[in-house]
């Protein structure tokens, strides 16, 4: 089985692009089930965020499975395959892990460095371990991604800064302090929002959100106002920033509804929705500043010698992981030697036993230790060394050999893998 990553970002795509695939929780689940139960794969996960859509698989074939995700992807975002395929990227096996690192110290962000990655990463993880997506293949890939997130984080100054999408927006609105601010959601993005803006010194925070309970929820955990969404006209009038992050699938704060908060006194709107909030024609508005997530692409968070180290972890780390694979590949080969060998000394011991019945206990203790302590003298060199060699480019082709030099039954090798749990199944039946 192999890795592939299929997806589409602002790297490869505009706003009006991003804005058409963007998924909500429910869609990023229906995606990451519908993709598993293709026969091409056998695990799925989903990383879904502000600038990016992607989909992690593990498959048995490159081309089958792109296609089957491909197609998939078009079916749940409602995108025509063909207006999809040209801001799509494709990655595959060590260029997959690859990716995957990069994503998780933020070197593919929007904002380069920012922090809020390394936890969308994890929640992906957690969700595909939730529905069962993931199994113990891309377990070990989001495990060993979410360590070197960690390692550039700790041993470099990448986001020394603490910078995301909604501190690089707000920077880039004129700044916070001694503002009175409205946040419209009561997400996870909302939530930063709301905790950096008391942070970083506004006057106060009103929090407005379609579902009140959830405004309250969050207005409570950080020390700000609830109010329902219906009142946000009001609310306008009497903020100087507003931060939108709802995650609709319709403009939520219309020109009028901005036009009519002021007489042209200076408001900050920061949106940070995929697909966006507010309506673009704000910002012709006098008095208005509004910054979109497109505003913000290619901003960094780091120096660059930050990123470069950063490059270097990734690469290393890379290796590591994937030398650690190519180990992992000749463990079922040796087991299914140690296994025939096995086989072979007790069937000559129950030979012997019968050609000399006569041997008592200790006999034939002696005997059975003997032959047992000769085979595994002679497995012990090249199963060490096939070990050791496997973990260098082309390794596998030694596991190869030494199948061939022993002529082991493919069937038994295989047999070592073999998942123990139940075959994929759809509406009952085995698929």
């Amino acid at each position: 089985m192999s890795y592939l990553v299929v997806g589409i970002s602002h790297r490869s795509a505009d706003i009006s692009v991003l804005e058409r695939v963007a998924l909500d929780p429910d869609a990023a689940t229906k995606l990451a089930l519908a993709v598993q139960l293709t026969p091409a794969v056998s695990e799925s996960a989903v990383v879904a965020t502000c600038n990016r859509t992607e989909v992690y698989a593990n498959v048995d074939r490159f081309h089958a499975g792109m296609d089957e995700v491909t197609a998939i992807l078009s079916d749940v975002t409602g995108v025509p395959l063909l207006d999809l395929a040209e801001h799509l990227y494709v990655h595959f096996e060590e260029g997959a892990v690859a990716h995957l690192f990069q994503v998780a110290v933020g070197l593919d962000s929007m904002i380069v460095g920012e922090s809020q990655i390394l936890g969308q990463v994890k929640e992906s993880l957690r969700a595909g371990q939730d529905l069962e997506t993931i199994g113990s293949s891309l377990n070990a890939l989001f495990q060993h991604a979410l360590r070197v997130g960690k390692r550039a984080r700790t041993e470099t100054g990448i986001d020394s800064a603490g910078r995301s999408v909604v501190s690089a927006g707000l920077e880039a609105v004129g700044g916070f302090e001694g503002r009175r601010a409205l946040v419209v959601g009561a997400g996870s993005m909302a939530s930063l929002a709301a905790q950096t803006l008391l942070a970083g010194g506004a006057t106060g925070v009103t929090i407005a959100n379609r579902n009140f309970e959830r405004a309250v929820a969050l207005a409570n955990r950080v020390g700000g106002t609830a109010i329902q969404l219906a009142n946000v006209p009001e609310a306008l009038a009497e903020a100087d920033l507003v931060v939108s992050c709802t995650g609709a699938r319709g403009v939520v704060l219309t020109e009028e509804m901005i036009a009519n908060a002021g007489d042209g006194r200076p408001l900050g709107v920061l949106d940070v929705a995929l697909p966006r909030d507010v309506d673009a024609a704000a910002a012709r508005i006098p008095g208005v500043t509004l910054v979109t997530l497109a505003d913000l692409a290619g901003t960094a968070g780091g120096s660059e010698q930050d990123i470069e180290e950063v490059r270097r972890i990734v690469g290393e780390e890379t290796g590591a992981f994937e030398a650690t694979r190519r180990a992992a590949t000749v463990a079922p080969t040796v087991v299914a030697l140690r296994a025939m060998a096995s086989e072979l000394v007790e069937a000559e011991l129950a030979r012997l036993e019968r050609r000399l019945p006569n041997l008592d206990d200790v006999q034939r203790e002696e005997v059975s230790r003997t032959v047992h302590r000769v085979v595994d003298k002679v497995l012990h060199t090249p199963t060490v060394r096939v070990k050791e060699l496997a973990a260098d480019p082309g390794g596998p082709t030694y596991a190869d050999a030494l199948r061939e030099l022993f002529a082991l039954d493919p069937a038994a090798v295989d047999a070592v893998t073999a998942p123990k749990t139940a075959a994929k199944t759809t509406g009952g039946e085995t698929a």
